[in-house]
């Protein structure tokens, strides 16, 4: 198996915000194990103290560190810290959460993926610390824009989905990254990985999940956020953003008639959100709701902007058919 070093310049990107213990605990772990690759930690600003707290990590472990003045949200951030290692001449990017750990071996398996080819958005698995599956390939279904689990795909015959996988752990060359010209920062927090996947199978790349590759969630480690869900609450960022961006994916991606149906079920759609956080969270806090609530209207007010501003571009450009 061909190790990190041996297929080039690796670097690991982290975003972090609020959250340098899980670095000193997680990534301190990471950097150890795979000491071949560079480690560009993006700190989005959360105060003055946190900063410094990151600062002296990345000069303990001699870790680059982009300390951003405002907090960017993860695709600025992470777009950020791969366009620092790519200047640093690094060409295959770890794309890590601060709340994850991975092993040398699935880092080589990756590795390894991306050099057979390199337009492959690579992924582990991704588990628990109890070792329950957390991530294994998802679908986007477009019906409706719930996403799933790819194992329950066999119980939806004949619907029409787009697979994607989770940015808390990637592998990507700086081709496909060029190719896709990175995240779309106007996700600021969640759905940009299902934007990017699919941005990268349209320009040429391939979703790559290895089952044999491992990473390890450390669960509710930041902003509590977990793709398959839990009887805890979520905080009021989570609900807002997996809310709104919905949308700002539909306005982006859909063809109109799915765009209609995913506008109409936007009420039932902020629901489901909710719902990942459990029934008791609304008996303690209307916070929940209100999140719901805005991030429905600016997931609506997202929409007419962007399709507003794909009609302008079709009229300036007539070569333009979409």
């Amino acid at each position: 198996m061909t190790s990190p070093a041996e297929s080039g310049a690796l670097a690991i990107v982290v975003v972090n915000y609020g959250s340098h213990l899980l670095l000193a605990s997680n990534l301190v772990q990471v950097s150890r194990s795979v000491p071949e690759a560079d480690v560009v930690v993006v700190d989005n600003y959360t105060s003055a103290t946190e900063q410094a707290a990151v600062s002296a990590l990345c000069a303990d472990h001699d870790w680059t560190l982009v300390a951003s003045p405002v907090n960017a949200g993860f695709g600025a951030g992470m777009n950020h810290g791969v366009e620092e290692a790519t200047r640093r001449g690094n060409t295959r990017f770890l794309l890590l959460n601060p709340d994850a750990t991975i092993d040398p071996r699935s880092v080589g398996l990756m590795v390894s993926a991306v050099d057979a080819d390199p337009l492959a958005l690579v992924a582990p698995t991704i588990v628990t610390s109890s070792g329950a599956v957390w991530f294994a390939g998802a679908d986007l279904h477009l019906g409706f824009g719930r996403s799933r689990a790819t194992r329950h795909r066999a119980g939806f015959p004949g619907e029409r989905f787009e697979p994607w996988l989770s940015g808390a752990c990637l592998l990507v060359t700086l081709d496909l990254w060029s190719r896709v010209g990175g995240f779309d920062e106007r996700y600021f927090l969640y759905w940009e990985d299902i934007d990017l996947s699919m941005r990268a199978v349209r320009n040429g790349g391939r979703l790559t999940l290895l089952e044999e590759a491992r990473a390890v969630h450390d669960e509710g480690g930041t902003h509590g956020e977990e793709h398959q869900g839990s009887a805890r609450g979520k905080s009021s960022v989570y609900y807002f953003y997996n809310i709104r961006n919905r949308l700002l994916f539909a306005a982006q991606h859909l063809e109109a008639k799915d765009r209609r149906r995913w506008i109409l079920n936007s009420p039932l759609a902020a629901w489901d959100v909710l719902l990942q956080g459990g029934r008791r969270q609304l008996l303690r806090s209307a916070a929940p709701l209100r999140a719901a609530v805005t991030g429905t209207c600016a997931g609506l007010a997202l929409h007419a902007r962007e399709r507003t501003a794909q009609r302008r571009q079709r009229r300036s450009d007539p070569i333009d058919q979409r």
